[in-house]
């Protein structure tokens, strides 16, 4: 039997994919299409935004022509499948030409034509309008932001707000466009949609007003410092069918969310214990995250990282909480946080003066998974077993500032009318501001 393999995106399926698939079935007796999956089409360098990975397999199972469907997750995975699937012969299209040649030490590699004057980039151009996105508050975050949304397809970074004027006008300048707005208002009537980078205890207002005037909103973590305020933005963005979502990197990071569903999928077993820490040490005291006044401290600056897979992997109903914080200038230059659920423990550390290690470790009946410092940028983990054999070691890449994660799962939600990312529930988001607020009010708090 003559195997081949072919790799893609087929995103928005159409004539020119079907044509593709049918010429490469017509190389062997058996096909094998891998679809990239939704992180990131690597080799393209853009991200799509219209069809989730799951709908792309499902179009491809369809068409009737694939005998195995597979996802491509991870670079260098093409050498792998085709020794794994004993391949014979490799195949993509011709705008590739010599671009997969290094795979010819393992099989052949056929380039096959395109069909001319039709492409997912042409669809989705007639298709949809890009979404106009307005940036709220141009510090450091936010400088980020207009390169990183350059990797997103449909969006368009159409200006920028900040009360001192000039932070947000160097933006626009070393952006090369978009328009400088003297007013919130201005800036939100103007956009389909804002990402809000601003201090934390300016969220609540801005989100608010946004969603009110049926705006999406992409908001800096930690959204908010109190759960009511969380529930009650939810249920505007809600009630206005506009998207609201929190901007966690990690929680949309392609590595990080591999790792959330091997973990629970049982390769380490029941999680019992989950370790995570994240610190940062920083000499100038005049910084805003050392301000008490502007919520600064290292639980209402971080938390939100550690609650994260927490609260992914053990749920939003734990028993107990703990904080024990340093405290100096009356913020928190460190804090420790112990969750208790019923049959797991988990706990964190934080420090804006205080340096730690910077590692997750999750803990299971059967092994564990490690990821080295930093853990919030994974691109490296390990699942570790009392058989060393056993052991597995996971490679990704981590892309720029890892902004264009949150962008793409952000821009996916808004043209597919999705109002909540599986990256990070609603509920959860909500818990994670319901832990800020009992930090606030000092519950089963002790100073050392």
């Amino acid at each position: 039997m003559k195997k081949v393999i072919t790799y893609g995106t087929y995103d928005l399926l159409h004539q020119g994919h079907v044509n593709l698939l049918t010429r490469a079935k017509a190389l062997g007796d058996y096909l094998i299409v891998g679809v990239t999956n939704d992180n990131f089409d690597r080799e393209r360098g853009k991200l799509n935004v219209k069809d989730n990975v799951l709908d792309r397999v499902e179009a491809v199972k369809r068409t009737g022509l694939a005998d195995k469907v597979i996802i491509e997750d991870y670079v260098g995975q093409k050498i792998d499948d085709i020794q794994k699937y004993d391949i014979d012969i490799f195949t993509v299209g011709s705008d590739w030409q010599g671009h997969f040649d290094y795979l010819k030490e393992f099989c052949d590699v056929v380039y096959l034509p395109r069909t001319e004057g039709v492409s997912s980039t042409q669809l989705r151009q007639k298709q949809d309008e890009n979404v106009k996105i307005g940036v709220v508050g141009c510090g450091r975050i936010a400088n980020r932001f207009p390169k990183e949304a350059n990797f997103v397809s449909q969006v368009t970074v159409e200006g920028f707000y900040d009360v001192q004027q000039d932070q947000a006008r160097q933006l626009a300048d070393a952006c090369g466009y978009g328009t400088v707005y003297t007013s919130f208002l201005e800036l939100v009537d103007a956009v389909d949609a804002v990402y809000i980078a601003t201090p934390h205890l300016l969220h609540y207002e801005q989100a608010k007003t946004a969603l009110t005037r049926h705006k999406h909103v992409l908001c800096e973590t930690p959204l908010v410092l109190q759960g009511a305020q969380a529930r009650e933005l939810y249920a505007l963005a809600e009630a206005n069918q506009v998207v609201l979502m929190e901007a966690n990197k990690t929680a949309h990071c392609p590595a990080f969310n591999h790792l959330m569903t091997m973990i629970k999928s049982g390769l380490i077993g029941e999680v019992v214990d989950v370790e995570a820490s994240e610190s940062k040490v920083w000499g100038n005291p005049n910084l805003r995250e050392l301000d008490p006044q502007q919520a600064g401290g290292s639980f209402y600056e971080m938390g939100s990282y550690p609650l994260l897979p927490i609260i992914r992997l053990c749920g939003c109903e734990f028993k107990q909480f703990h904080f024990y914080s340093r405290m100096q200038n009356e913020v928190d230059v460190y804090t420790k946080g112990v969750l208790q659920y019923d049959k797991a423990v988990c706990s964190f550390k934080l420090g804006l003066g205080v340096k730690t290690e910077g590692n997750l470790v999750v803990s299971g009946t059967k092994g564990y998974a490690y990821v080295p410092a930093p853990w919030w940028k994974t691109d490296y983990f390990e699942l570790r077993y009392e058989d060393q054999n056993q052991n597995k070691k996971f490679f990704y890449k981590w892309d720029g500032d890892g902004l264009r994660y949150e962008v793409q799962e952000f821009i996916t939600c808004i043209v597919n009318h999705r109002l909540s990312s599986a990256h990070l529930r609603r509920r959860e988001s909500i818990v994670m501001a319901d832990m800020m607020e009992n930090f606030a009010q000092r519950k089963n708090f002790i100073e050392i």
